[in-house]
């Protein structure tokens, strides 16, 4: 259950456009936004950055999806990793990749670069910070450097998004628990403090 109860959608009309977005993109609009709308200028700023890390069109939205998977599944966060995994599927990630993400060293559903990639985003999230020269020589083979900052930003976008979360036990809703439900399970997902 949430610690910090979310302002009601009906008491945002100014924000209404932007959840209006986020819903044709998602199907729902996540619960932390109108936690975060207590402070509007974080929630602008927020709104902002998500938009262009998410968006910058320089990784096709697949793989960012995967990266930020990883990186939250890194970090602990079951929130996130509901948020990630049904989006990535909602955007044509095949169910069966997903569930196998973390077998991506080994598995032949993944790319060299998609392994470079998530190599990256699962030790990047690591606290401490397991990045280092060899992740960004590999992933200079597969991709250019704008392509690199965008997968860096990612990992940093959802390095917020996990600690929020994380930290607020923001409720998962309905979509994404059923997705993580039937696909995350058999690896050790469970809603823990995030239920309603």
């Amino acid at each position: 259950m949430a610690r910090i109860e979310p302002i009601a959608r009906d008491d945002l009309p100014q924000y209404e456009p932007i959840f209006e977005l986020v819903e044709a993109s998602m199907g729902f609009v996540p619960t932390s936004m109108p936690t975060m709308a207590r402070i509007p200028k974080l929630f602008e700023a927020f709104a902002q950055l998500a938009g262009t890390v998410m968006n910058a069109g320089e990784i096709d939205r697949e793989l960012v999806q995967m990266v930020a998977h990883v990186a939250s599944t890194a970090a602990g966060c079951r929130y996130c990793q509901a948020h990630t995994a049904a989006h990535a599927a909602q955007i044509g990630v095949d169910t069966e990749k997903i569930e196998a993400v973390w077998e991506f060293e080994t598995n032949e559903l993944f790319t060299d670069a998609e392994r470079a990639a998530l190599r990256l985003a699962r030790d990047a999230a690591q606290v401490p910070n397991l990045a280092n020269d060899e992740h960004f020589d590999e992933l200079g083979r597969h991709f250019a450097d704008d392509q690199i900052v965008q997968i860096v930003a990612t990992i940093s976008l959802f390095g917020y998004l996990n600690r929020w979360n994380d930290t607020m036990a923001t409720t998962l809703e309905p979509e994404p628990l059923a997705f993580a439900s039937t696909h995350l399970s058999a690896r050790g997902w469970e809603v823990g403090k995030h239920s309603s």
